[in-house]
């Protein structure tokens, strides 16, 4: 008997058509995309076409940019503004002072009692000698001589102070104003007899003792809470130079270096005081925010 071999029939039943094709090969030969990649060219090109996938797009877009910027508000809100900080009583003098309606100030290095001075003398140097005989003065003529000069010295005195006046100064001569202004404020020489001294670090044992300083004769100039202060009148000039002036990119320049001069200078102001009521007087003074000094500052 011959051995017996499994077979499987190949043909199977006719359904109307000779060609078998299996399921892989029909998704083979159809291929079907199912999703399409947000950023390809493709997708582009179908949210293009496509009224209200373009819709959805701008909404999407407004939203963030919405988002954006009020998270950028908060911001700043928190931090402050790097360049002008909060108003303060001292910071508005300055802005009278630039607006140019600040009360009189005589220009040329002139002080207020000098002028004074210089006037009265000038005064009773012009004024009518009275008649040495008094049976023969005219008295109507002698009040009229009188009347006469103090009209005059009147109108010299006026015409004398519109001369010497700061606001007919160049902006130099403002500044100069400005900055004698900050060093009577801010200068050791006056801020050593209200504040406290800052607070005194513990020496190590066997610490080196340091002699004390000499006691500093005339104004101070160099400190650095009076160079903060300069910078800072510096700032608020350009700043409003450039509120109407868009196109100065020098003085824009110039606005940045000042900026990030007055940044080293409140870091290193801080870490030498320590926190102290000499760096409280300075950051209240000219309302200082943390973003004046703290991080990075980008105009």
């Amino acid at each position: 008997m011959p051995p017996r071999l499994p077979f499987q029939p190949s043909l199977k039943a006719f359904t109307g058509s000779s060609h078998v094709q299996s399921p892989l090969a029909r998704l083979s030969l159809n291929p079907s995309k199912t999703s399409v990649r947000a950023g390809s060219a493709e997708s582009r090109e179908r949210r293009r076409h496509d009224p209200f996938l373009m819709a959805q797009s701008r909404q999407r877009k407004a939203a963030n940019l919405s988002r954006q910027q009020a998270l950028a508000a908060e911001r700043d809100g928190s931090v402050g503004d790097p360049v002008h900080g909060d108003s303060t009583p001292f910071i508005e003098e300055l802005k009278i002072q630039q607006a140019g309606t600040q009360e009189f100030h005589p220009n040329h290095f002139i002080t207020s009692e000098e002028l004074l001075g210089a006037l009265e003398y000038s005064e009773n140097l012009t004024s009518p000698i009275e008649e040495p005989n008094r049976a023969a003065a005219d008295p109507q003529l002698e009040k009229e001589n009188q009347e006469r000069h103090v009209k005059k010295h009147y109108n010299a005195t006026e015409a004398i102070r519109r001369i010497v006046d700061i606001r007919n100064g160049n902006t130099g001569d403002q500044m100069r104003l400005r900055i004698q202004k900050c060093i009577e404020t801010f200068g050791r020489h006056r801020t050593d007899q209200t504040l406290p001294p800052k607070p005194a670090a513990v020496p190590p044992e066997g610490a080196t003792r340091h002699l004390e300083r000499a006691r500093r004769v005339g104004p101070d100039t160099g400190s650095s809470e009076v160079q903060v202060a300069i910078l800072t009148a510096k700032i608020l000039n350009l700043s409003r130079h450039l509120e109407t002036t868009n196109k100065d990119k020098h003085n824009k320049r110039n606005l940045r270096l000042l900026v990030h001069k007055r940044q080293k200078l409140l870091q290193y102001l801080r870490r030498k005081e320590r926190g102290g009521p000499r760096w409280q007087n300075l950051i209240d003074t000219l309302g200082l925010s943390e973003a004046s000094w703290k991080g990075e500052i980008s105009m």
